[in-house]
């Protein structure tokens, strides 16, 4: 039996809910929600109205205390669309939530686009950075973007801008599905809309100037894309390396000896359920990680500023591990088969013939595989072309 409503609104108001909607709401004891919904819905409101509390967790606390009274949530067109239906379920089965949605704010852009939703990138920035959307700026794409507030389509657009995309038409859609709807769309790069709702959504057509800077989809992307001092895993090796960490939905992957992020970046790029903790001895290296992930679009990538195996004390169980830089210490490798959830892999990549005894002594004791790598590239020799060589990678590969 429900005793929870979950019913989503639009700037429409009462107006936009079915009958089955309305009743929900008149009769709950306690009704939660927004200021704005609150007031949208005051002419039906016969039970207590609560306002979402600032943080959400002592007002979703509260409700559940509520079992035993009919309560009803206010939410913004589809609850389940990066809306309270998702934070709530969380807590709760689907058994106890009577749920009524209102058409998404991307939904709503789409219709009036005239843009098939399963063709278009959908995506929040709202209260999340913008450099979330880098992975998905790719030429002919079509993204939809919930913003923050009134502020943010010009951050967008700044955004576009600088990374060379500002040709893209950038459409801000205001108060969808309201009296007071509007939309705009102008050039990126000249982009000077003002008095914009603070109930927005954007919409890109994304156009690519020549020195656009477009993120491959696929591991092993070009060194131009990273800031480094030269501690980078070069992207062939990069793209074998991801391979065999073999990413999954959901995992966390600690990148051990980080230099540039470069690994632990493209493990996230792999999927956005992706997480990714980068352990650097360097603090300046490690900032220039924190730059390179939201260059790249990860900027979620947590950098952490210490030398292993001390710095793993006290990090979430990973379920994959990369040791590349400063791996030769036997702590090291040690420390992180400890740490390494069952089921987990690591991978672990040796240049110097240091790191390739540790290695050779681990594949010896444990099992695993031992790859060795070695690639060579066509350079200019004298006045003809000869195939030189890079220093051969010993790969070790543990599943435990």
């Amino acid at each position: 039996m429900s005793w929870l409503s979950i019913v989503g609104m639009g700037e429409d108001g009462l107006e936009g809910l079915t009958e089955r909607a309305k009743i929900a709401i008149a009769n709950a004891d306690y009704v939660f929600g927004g200021q704005r919904h609150l007031e949208l819905a005051a002419p039906i409101i016969m039970g207590e109205p609560h306002a979402w509390q600032s943080p959400l967790s002592r007002s979703i606390d509260f409700l559940l205390t509520r079992k035993s009274y009919a309560v009803c949530v206010l939410a913004s067109g589809d609850p389940f669309h990066y809306g309270i239906g998702a934070t709530l379920s969380r807590q709760l089965d689907a058994g106890e939530m009577a749920v009524y949605p209102h058409p998404s704010a991307f939904s709503l852009a789409a219709a009036r686009l005239g843009w098939p939703v399963q063709e278009v990138e959908t995506l929040s920035l709202h209260g999340r950075p913008l450099d979330l959307i880098r992975p998905h700026l790719h030429p002919g794409a079509r993204i939809l973007a919930l913003t923050s507030d009134e502020n943010g389509p010009a951050a967008l657009a700044q955004l576009l801008t600088q990374a060379g995309f500002g040709f893209s038409i950038l459409t801000v859609l205001e108060a969808l599905g309201g009296p007071h709807e509007k939309l705009r769309s102008q050039l990126a790069s000249q982009f000077d809309l003002t008095d914009i709702s603070p109930l927005n959504l954007c919409a890109v057509s994304v156009v690519a100037l020549p020195d656009a800077r477009i993120l491959p989809l696929t591991p092993g992307r070009d060194i131009s894309l990273f800031e480094h001092d030269g501690q980078i895993t070069k992207p062939d090796i990069r793209a074998l390396t991801l391979a065999a960490l073999a990413p999954r939905r959901g995992e966390l992957l600690w990148d051990i000896g980080a230099g540039s992020g470069s690994i632990g970046i493209e493990f996230m790029l792999a999927h956005p359920s992706l997480a990714a903790i980068a352990i650097e001895a360097d603090p300046v290296r490690a900032a220039r990680i924190a730059r390179n992930a939201a260059a790249m679009g990860v900027p979620g990538l947590r950098v952490v500023t210490g030398a292993a195996p001390e710095a793993l004390t006290g990090l979430e169980a990973p379920h994959a591990i990369f040791i590349g830089g400063g791996g030769s210490d036997p702590g090291v490798i040690d420390a992180a088969i400890v740490a390494l959830r069952p089921g987990g892999r690591l991978v672990a990549n040796g240049v110097t013939l240091e790191m390739e005894q540790v290695l050779l002594a681990r594949h010896a004791e444990r099992g695993g595989s031992l790859t060795r790598i070695a690639l060579s590239r066509a350079e200019p020799l004298g006045g003809m072309t000869g195939w030189r060589p890079a220093l051969p990678i010993t790969q070790w590969v543990w599943g435990k």
